[in-house]
């Protein structure tokens, strides 16, 4: 036996379905209800904070200020000079740090570069300090380039192949990272063929 066919519906039973302005009207007051309750729940993000640990303000998601640190570079009486800079969350704590690269300002001559990772801490007027040293003077390369990207500090570095090179003209490039990894930054260099950069 088939089963019985349902009900075929009739202008009359119909009547009920037609759309009128008073049905818009309570659709559209309903829907911008369930909008503004939306906008008013927030996913939660990150990890909430310890009890002893302060709750972090603004300043906190800002990367350092490179003019407000003091280095460790000695340029026997001559000014510093940070001729570049990059910011990025190399650690993955969700604050940014900043990368500068330094040298003294001698005037004249190409002076070395040395890379310094910034840091500051939470507390409210801290100053930037120095918390890694990337690159450093004695090995006299001038830095260029100087990105931070993917937690990888990556710049170009120009250098001599031998003690007869002008230091006016560095001869030799390399390709330098600085990837963070397992508490330390570990470096990868690449280098390019010798000729007058």
């Amino acid at each position: 036996m088939l089963p019985t066919p349902a009900t075929l519906a009739t202008p009359d039973t119909l009547a009920h379905t037609r759309t009128r302005p008073l049905h818009w009207l309570a659709t559209a007051t309903a829907m911008a209800a369930v909008i503004a309750a939306a906008g008013l729940v927030q996913p939660a993000t990150g990890t909430p904070a310890a009890a002893d640990e302060p709750a972090a303000k603004g300043p906190q998601a800002t990367a350092p200020d490179p003019a407000a640190a003091t280095y460790p570079l000695d340029c026997k009486g001559a000014p510093q000079a940070v001729t570049a800079t990059a910011q990025g969350d190399l650690d993955g704590d969700g604050r940014p740090e900043t990368v500068a690269a330094v040298r003294c300002d001698a005037g004249s001559g190409t002076p070395p570069h040395a890379i310094y990772v910034l840091t500051q801490d939470r507390a409210e007027g801290a100053r930037p300090r120095v918390v890694a040293t990337l690159l450093d003077t004695p090995q006299r390369r001038t830095a260029t380039e100087l990105t931070v990207g993917d937690r990888t500090v990556t710049a170009s570095l120009l250098g001599y192949s031998g003690p007869e090179v002008p230091r006016c003209c560095p001869d030799k490039k390399q390709l330098a990272k600085w990837r963070w990894a397992d508490g330390k930054f570990r470096q990868e260099l690449t280098d390019s063929a010798a000729r007058s950069v």
